[in-house]
């Protein structure tokens, strides 16, 4: 019986877990891109974004103006997820690895399922 419960539990975190793969992986793709108008296509109708330490509320176009910026100063070289997860409240989180020519960020997405999409609402990029 303990086996088959730990064996069912399993089998729901690897669900999970792919499931939050699939979530991220267009947002992920666009990252990895430096594509800013491909990534707040993915994002809710204001996002609060940590850059570099500075931290503003901004409406998608004005996101897409700073992540624009953000990327032509640093270009990626490579962007990775290195960890997802979600908490109590349905919110889903992506920790991720932003490396560019001379830098690398560590890079927070919180996502929050709107109608039947998910939305970023929260973005950071701090530098290691």
């Amino acid at each position: 019986m303990k086996l088959n419960l730990l064996f069912g539990y399993v089998l729901l975190l690897i669900s999970l877990s792919a499931n939050a793969q699939t979530i991220f992986a267009p947002m992920k793709d666009a990252v990895k891109a430096g594509d800013a108008s491909e990534l707040v296509k993915h994002f809710n109708v204001s996002i609060e974004m940590n850059l570099e330490g500075e931290v503003n509320t901004y409406s998608k176009a004005q996101a897409e103006f700073v992540l624009r910026d953000f990327f032509k100063k640093h270009v990626p070289t490579d962007f990775s997820i290195v960890h997802t997860g979600s908490s109590k409240g349905g919110l889903q989180f992506a920790i991720g690895k932003y490396q560019c020519s001379t830098e690398s960020y560590t890079v927070l997405m919180r996502v929050r399922e709107v109608g039947k999409v998910f939305l970023i609402h929260e973005m950071s990029f701090t530098k290691e």
